[in-house]
């Protein structure tokens, strides 16, 4: 029984929420072609917050599905995953999810700042993965390429006669502000803040801060142009 609470308890905010929620899902979340695209626009109105006409392909799985609004011209990719545990998830205008994607908070540390916010017309890629126990905001039209991560909490791991468990954890947050464009396979680490109009490279690691309008690269990912300067070197951020 203690197995089965735990369980629904990381599903959905109580046992009769988790019953409508996934029947919903159920009922409508396999249907293909505009004809299920359709439906689940309307029917999923009963388990989120969706603001206007939004667009959710089939297989796309959601957990705490009334801590999840979806603003006017959202879409969702086949395979997309929502965990919204209590800190939410919130997506801006006309912004797409792409294909296995995973949002996920999953907040059970009564973290402060946890959740989860796009921004409008942003993009996130293919098997992109975004984890909000800390806190994640993404601001309008960023474009995130395909598998890039984004971590906004980390293990202490300092004691070495104590196992990283236990040590518990930073969650400071990341914040990447508008106008940003990471490159694929890069990582983004806790307590990272990504300024306005920068480029990540592809496979970069980024530890430290990002000024505005910079060029990063490498792992850790280091400064290698300012855009508001004439340079000879560039990365391509693919």
């Amino acid at each position: 029984m203690d197995a089965f609470k735990l369980y629904i308890s990381r599903q959905a905010s109580s046992f009769g929420r988790y019953i409508w929620e996934q029947l919903i899902l159920t009922l409508f979340g396999q249907m293909p072609t505009v004809v299920g695209v359709g439906l689940r626009a309307l029917a999923y109105r009963l388990i989120m917050h969706l603001e206007g006409i939004v667009a959710i392909e089939k297989d796309v799985r959601v957990r705490f599905a009334n801590n999840v609004r979806l603003a006017k011209g959202v879409y969702l990719d086949e395979g997309v995953y929502l965990h919204a545990c209590p800190g939410g998830i919130e997506i801006g205008e006309n912004t797409f999810v792409m294909h296995r994607a995973e949002l996920h908070v999953y907040n059970f540390r009564d973290l402060p700042k946890a959740g989860i916010k796009i921004g409008s017309d942003s993009l996130i890629g293919e098997y992109c993965v975004i984890r909000g126990p800390g806190g994640v905001n993404i601001g309008d039209r960023v474009y995130l390429s395909p598998a890039v991560h984004i971590y906004s909490s980390n293990h202490e791991c300092g004691d070495p006669d104590v196992c990283f468990i236990d040590q518990g954890i930073t969650a400071k947050g990341v914040t990447i502000e508008d106008e940003c464009w990471i490159g694929a396979m890069a990582v983004v680490l806790d307590g990272v803040t990504i300024g306005r109009r920068s480029v990540v490279a592809a496979g970069a690691v980024v530890t430290k801060d990002v000024p505005p309008h910079s060029l990063v690269a490498g792992v850790p990912a280091k400064v290698i142009r300012d855009f508001r300067r004439n340079s000879p070197l560039e990365v391509t951020a693919a």
